[in-house]
């Protein structure tokens, strides 16, 4: 089962994948993307730690992430990523333009022969005002590219809005 969760910043997006993920009886990886750069983000990632239960796997990997995928999935394992536009972004600022679109790729090919659960999270970028500046336009324009290609790939897509989940595609919760 691949899963996408998407929403807005707090819009309570991984804290249903979290639930989801406690929820599925399985060993849960989480696959954390975002990297300390700032005083800021590291507070971010404290609190996600402080959050998450002390049993989950953790592993760090802001941007080989179809590698990490292919070596931990597993029929009895759940593989949480949070979130996509983190790895995207971190692929974005690389000196290597080409790199982003290798990456991508390898995403896209190895959803489609991953055992076990995977869930990925993304924040919707492209529901407000276009931004100015080439790069910030680029971020929107490959994060809706991304969420798109992902979710004709994924059983189950799920937007969320003030901690609610509205389901777009596949089962309910």
């Amino acid at each position: 089962m691949r899963e996408l969760i998407l929403g807005g910043a707090r819009s309570g997006k991984s804290r249903l994948a979290e639930r989801l993920a406690s929820e599925s009886g399985l060993a849960v990886t989480y696959i954390a993307t975002s990297q300390a750069l700032d005083g800021e983000m590291n507070t971010r990632i404290q609190h996600h730690r402080e959050r998450r239960p002390a049993h989950w796997g953790l592993i760090e990997e802001p941007l080989e992430l179809a590698r990490v995928l292919r070596e931990q999935a597993a029929a009895e394992r759940c593989l949480l990523v949070d979130c996509l536009t983190l790895w995207l972004t971190n692929l974005l600022l690389l000196d290597d333009p080409a790199r982003l679109q290798t990456e991508r790729e390898a995403l896209l090919d190895a959803l489609v022969e991953l055992p076990g659960r995977l869930i990925l999270v993304s924040n919707e970028t492209g529901l407000g005002v276009v931004p100015l500046g080439e790069l910030t336009r680029r971020y929107v324009d490959e994060a809706g590219w991304l969420h798109q290609a992902l979710a004709g790939r994924c059983e189950r897509v799920v937007f969320t809005v003030a901690g609610l989940p509205m389901l777009l595609k596949g089962d309910a919760l």
